[in-house]
């Protein structure tokens, strides 16, 4: 992996994952270079600096977006909207979780993202996907050209991405390519979900996968039994742990297995492995509505996917990293080894050699990314065969 700040993983898996999801290595250069000293104290250390150095830069561009918007360049005022939004998106994830200000940092995140979707990206839509009284925020990102039904593809994200990440990967648009739709959820503990609406994460995913599905359902463009499930980091439980029940689902994908969570937990209190985003357990007890530690590694014993994968039985692909720092490439093989009643299950590993080794493939993205859109085509295919 590309490591700008040497021996910080969090920060250099942040500067991976910016560059992999249409960040200009200059742009991000400008941004890291003040910072570069504080690298060096620990990821906790300094991720105010860091908000405030890769702000700068987004407001920068936000600033020259308006003015090409203004003389009429919407082209090239939308894609700097769009960039200066994934700057600050993955700004925002570093910090604190009571940081002064994330939240209006966040806020106006959204705002950037609809002003580029307005302007060079009309076929993406921010949705409401109801949900026990209230709702998950959503994009859609439309393949059907005509309203004639799609196959769709949910999209989950995991402990610390939103669905902003989602969209800046470019995987939705591969998607849309290739003539497959997609909905970004943010996931109750995830994104807009937990910071505006103050929704936690749980262990019965099954529950919001539901939600998406019939909200999906209803929608005359969407072809409903073409409709798959694919989450990253943590959605490698979220994912196999609703296709278990959720049996709408034609597919599933685990793009970084997740097999027992719970385990990791207590491994990382013993500072083994390493974490995914600066002041770790602050985070951890925010998305799990946690009181202390203690309550939350006893709960996490339930984020296991033991006795669940076997009762998956649509299609089921799982991706992994061999050089995942934070979940072992042991979880795939156990997730692999355990989903026998899939009819058509495949575990893909990437190698060093590849690229797509760290964690979800954060360190070539695109890669491990066409890799499943390739294997979606081919499930729809396959799919179809036997219908």
């Amino acid at each position: 992996m590309f490591e700008y700040f040497p021996g910080n993983y969090i920060w250099n898996l942040g500067v991976a994952a910016t560059l992999n999801s249409g960040g200009m290595i200059d742009e991000v250069d400008r941004a890291c270079r003040p910072i570069r000293d504080l690298a060096a104290r620990g990821s906790d250390v300094g991720t105010r600096e860091f908000m405030a150095s890769w702000q700068r830069v987004a407001d920068q561009l936000e600033g020259q977006a308006a003015d090409a918007e203004k003389d009429g360049h919407l082209r090239t005022a939308g894609q700097k909207y769009l960039r200066a939004a994934a700057y600050l998106c993955q700004a925002e994830r570093m910090q604190s979780a009571s940081a002064p200000g994330r939240k209006a940092v966040y806020q106006h995140c959204l705002y950037l993202m609809q002003k580029s979707f307005d302007l060079i990206d009309p076929a993406t839509t921010r949705v409401r996907v109801p949900f026990e009284g209230t709702h998950l925020p959503a994009y859609f990102t439309n393949a059907s050209r005509d309203g004639s039904p799609t196959p769709t593809m949910i999209m989950w994200n995991g402990l610390d991405s939103t669905k902003e990440h989602m969209y800046t990967s470019g995987w939705p648009a591969e998607m849309a390519a290739r003539g497959i739709s997609t909905l970004m959820v943010d996931c109750p503990g995830s994104g807009e979900a937990l910071r505006l609406e103050g929704l936690t994460s749980r262990v019965t995913t099954e529950d919001w996968a539901a939600a998406c599905v019939s909200f999906l359902e209803g929608r005359p463009d969407v072809r409903s039994d073409r409709i798959g499930l694919v989450g990253w980091s943590l959605g490698g439980f979220y994912v196999p742990r609703a296709a278990a029940f959720e049996k709408r689902l034609a597919l599933a994908v685990a793009w970084g297995a997740n097999h027992n969570w719970g385990q990791v937990q207590k491994r990382r209190r013993e500072r083994e492995g390493e974490n995914p985003v600066p002041h770790y357990w602050e985070h951890v007890l925010w998305v799990w509505g946690a009181p202390d530690i203690d309550t939350f590694i006893r709960d996490a014993a339930a984020v296991t996917l033991e006795g669940v994968v076997e009762q998956i039985t649509c299609p089921f692909l799982i991706t992994h990293g061999e050089n995942d720092r934070q979940i072992p490439v042991a979880d795939a093989y156990q997730s692999y080894d355990q989903a026998v009643n899939s009819p058509r299950r495949e575990l893909r590993v990437f190698t060093p050699d590849e690229g797509a080794t760290e964690h979800i493939g954060l360190d070539h993205l695109p890669h491990v990314g066409a890799f499943t859109a390739d294997w979606i085509e081919d499930t729809l295919a396959w799919l179809d065969t036997r219908a």
